[in-house]
C-alpha cells in the first residue's frame, strides 16, 4: 500500500511541479513588481501609511513609519524573488500567505470604507482601485494557496547557507536602493510632475469630458411626531413645506466618477498677491520652485545651499519662490532660524509630496513644464549639471 502511495506521488509530481513553477513564477512577478516600484519611492509608501494611520485616528510618527515602509518593501521584494528562484521555497512560501492573511482583510477595509482613494499597492506606477486590489489579493491568496501544496514536489538546488545568502542579499539590495532614493530622488519617476510633463497641459479638462454623477439622499424631521424621514429627490423633499417639517442634512453618494486630469490640486497662493499660479506658467524665463511641504520635517543642514541658489539666481533676475503647506507663524519662524530671503508660498501639501520625493526639493519650470528636479543635498551639483545642460 505504501509503495503504491509513493508511486502515485512520483506520477504526480512533474505535473505539480510544472503548476507549482508556474504559479510562484505569476505570484512571484508580481511581489517583484510590487516591491520594486515602491522600492525606488520608499517616501510614497511612507506617505500611504501615514494615511492609513490617519484615517485609523491613530499616531504617525514619521521616523517610524519610514522604516517600517523600508522593511515591509524588502520583504516583499524578497519574498517574489525568492519564490521565482526557488529559494527557501517552504519558508518563503509560508512568509507570503502570512502576508496575504494580514494585507487581504486590510484591503477589504480600505474598498468598504474608502479612507483613501488607492491603496498604493503599485506605488504611482500602476494606480487601481481599492476593490480591484482586493481582489487581486484574493487571487493571490488562491495562488500562494497552491503553492505551498506544490512546494512538496520542488527540487532545492542550492544548499541552506547558499540560499539563506541569496535571499539575505535580495533583503539588503531592496533597502540599499529605497536608502539611494530616500537620499537622491527615486529612480524612475511615474508621477505627473516628472521632467518634460507640462503641468498646465495636465490640469486641463477637455470639453466633452464626463461629469461627476452623485445620489443626494435629503433628510427631514417631522415636527409633528419627530420621526426622520429619507427622501432620494429634491422635487420630493418637502423643502417649502417649514412648518410641518424640518430640514437635517443632506448627503451625495458618487454613483458614476467623472474624468479628472492627472493633476488637480495645483495652486500656488503667495501672501501678497494672491494666486501666482498662472503668472508662474506664463514665465517664459526659468522659474525655481524650492519644495518644503512640512517645514516642522524640512531638513535644514542644505538651506544655507539654496540660500546660495537664490543669490546666484536673482542676481540674474530669475524668479525664486518656496512653496510650502506650513503655517505663516511656522513660516516666519523658519526664515528667522535659516535666514532665507526667497518669498515662501502657500501650495497644496498632497501636491508638493507629489511634485517631488524631498523636503526641501528643487523644481525647476519654463512656462509650466517641469525641466529639471533635485534633491536640496545635491544642490552644487545638480545646479552645475543644469548650467551646463540648458547654456545658463
Amino acid at each position: 500500500m505504501i509503495a503504491t502511495k509513493n508511486l502515485v506521488k512520483q506520477e504526480q509530481a512533474p505535473s505539480f511541479r510544472i503548476i507549482g513553477t508556474v504559479f510562484r513564477v505569476i505570484f512571484g512577478a508580481v511581489f517583484v513588481f510590487s516591491g520594486f516600484v515602491k522600492t525606488i519611492d520608499p517616501l510614497g509608501t511612507t506617505y500611504k501609511m501615514s494615511d492609513y494611520l490617519q484615517a485609523m485616528n491613530l499616531p504617525q510618527p514619521y521616523c517610524l513609519i519610514l522604516i517600517c515602509s523600508m522593511l515591509m518593501i524588502a520583504a516583499e521584494f524578497t519574498i517574489g524573488l525568492s519564490l521565482i528562484s526557488g529559494i527557501k521555497l517552504k519558508f518563503f512560501s509560508w512568509c507570503a500567505l502570512i502576508f496575504m492573511l494580514v494585507m487581504t482583510p486590510i484591503t477589504l477595509w480600505l474598498a468598504v470604507s474608502n479612507p483613501v482613494s488607492d491603496c498604493g499597492c503599485f506605488g504611482d506606477a500602476l494606480v487601481i482601485g481599492n476593490w480591484a486590489t482586493f481582489w487581486k489579493n484574493i487571487g493571490l491568496l488562491i495562488l500562494i494557496i497552491v503553492i505551498l501544496y506544490c512546494e512538496k514536489y520542488h527540487r532545492q538546488y542550492l544548499s541552506p547557507l547558499p540560499s539563506w545568502l541569496v535571499a539575505a542579499s535580495f533583503f539588503v539590495f531592496s533597502v540599499c536602493i529605497s536608502l539611494y532614493c530616500l537620499k537622491h530622488l527615486p529612480l524612475i519617476d511615474f508621477r505627473p510632475y516628472k521632467i518634460g510633463n507640462n503641468i498646465p497641459e495636465l490640469m486641463k479638462i477637455p470639453d466633452n469630458a464626463s461629469t461627476a454623477e452623485y445620489r443626494t439622499t435629503f433628510t427631514y424631521e417631522n415636527k409633528n411626531n419627530g420621526e426622520q424621514h429619507e427622501f432620494h429627490s429634491l422635487n420630493d423633499a418637502p423643502w417649502n413645506d417649514t412648518i410641518n417639517w424640518k430640514f437635517i442634512s443632506q448627503n451625495p453618494v458618487l454613483i458614476k466618477k467623472g474624468f479628472e486630469p492627472k493633476i488637480h490640486d495645483f495652486v500656488i497662493e503667495s501672501p501678497e498677491y494672491g494666486d501666482i499660479t498662472e503668472e508662474i506658467f506664463e514665465d517664459e524665463n526659468f522659474v525655481f520652485l524650492f519644495v518644503m511641504y512640512d517645514l516642522s520635517k524640512t531638513n535644514t543642514d542644505k538651506i544655507e545651499h539654496l540660500n546660495d541658489l537664490y543669490t546666484n539666481l536673482s542676481k540674474k533676475g530669475i524668479h525664486v519662490y518656496a512653496l510650502s503647506a506650513s503655517l505663516n507663524n511656522e513660516i516666519e519662524q523658519f526664515r528667522q532660524e535659516n535666514n532665507t530671503e526667497f518669498e515662501f508660498c502657500s501650495t497644496d501639501p498632497v501636491a508638493l509630496k507629489t511634485m517631488i520625493r524631498a523636503n526641501p526639493g528643487v523644481v525647476v519650470l519654463k512656462q509650466g513644464t517641469v525641466i529639471d528636479k533635485w534633491n536640496a543635498v545635491d544642490t552644487k551639483k545638480a545646479f552645475a549639471k543644469f548650467c551646463k545642460k540648458n547654456n545658463f
